[in-house]
């Protein structure tokens, strides 16, 4: 998704508590930038941030990580945050926003972080063949995720371009992940325990479109 550039986002970013800039410093130390030792996920390409702001907001008792690589969409994921907690009058310990390019992970994330789930929600499709090793999905990028990914971890993901979730399918074999819960529209059949949607989703089912979605685990 294009974003205008927002002259305010960086400001911000740099004043949050709950913001890193440098996510490669906490490379196989992220349990020590929480508050409290608990369970870590984290979601690849979290856009405007409505969804993780709910989600950390609703689950206290886990740890997560917010990843993207635009200011102004992280300006946008902060002021989303701040506004569902303070709604729940409480203060956002449970989360850390990052920048970072998604494709080069292993940067800022090892093995001894032991993420037990992995949010994907509507990345770019990338549908011409020569782009499609760019796919947050793919094969390559899964394999950058096992090393992060404890035993039994999971991919939750979500799209609305059936060739990109057809293709996921594979690459998920692939990387040696089992897909354990699958369908071809989520609101139909959920198959998640409670579904958030986000600013995607909510636009492509206005528009008709049936909303694809998974559950991976690490074999």
């Amino acid at each position: 998704m294009r974003i205008r550039y927002k002259k305010w986002a960086r400001p911000e970013l740099e004043a949050c508590k709950f913001y890193i800039d440098n996510p490669e410093e906490l490379r196989g130390k992220w349990s020590e930038a929480f508050n409290k030792k608990a369970p870590l996920h984290i979601e690849l390409g979290c856009g405007k941030g409505s969804f993780i702001a709910e989600l950390a907001s609703s689950n206290l008792n886990i740890n997560y990580i917010a990843v993207d690589m635009v200011d102004a969409m992280l300006g946008l994921s902060k002021r989303n945050i701040e506004k569902a907690y303070l709604e729940k009058g409480i203060e956002p310990e449970n989360i850390i926003l990052t920048r970072h390019d998604i494709e080069r992970i292993a940067l800022f994330m090892s093995d001894k972080d032991e993420v037990e789930r992995i949010y994907i929600n509507f990345c770019n499709p990338w549908p011409k063949p020569k782009h499609r090793k760019k796919r947050l999905t793919h094969t390559r990028q899964l394999m950058l995720y096992r090393e992060f990914l404890k035993k039994n971890g999971e991919v939750y993901f979500k799209t609305d371009d059936d060739g990109l979730f057809n293709d996921s399918l594979k690459y998920f074999e692939e990387a040696g992940f089992e897909t354990i819960k699958k369908t071809y529209d989520l609101h139909s059949e959920n198959i998640f325990e409670n579904n958030i949607e986000t600013e995607h989703e909510k636009m492509y089912t206005e528009e008709g479109k049936k909303i694809k979605a998974l559950i991976a685990r690490k074999m």
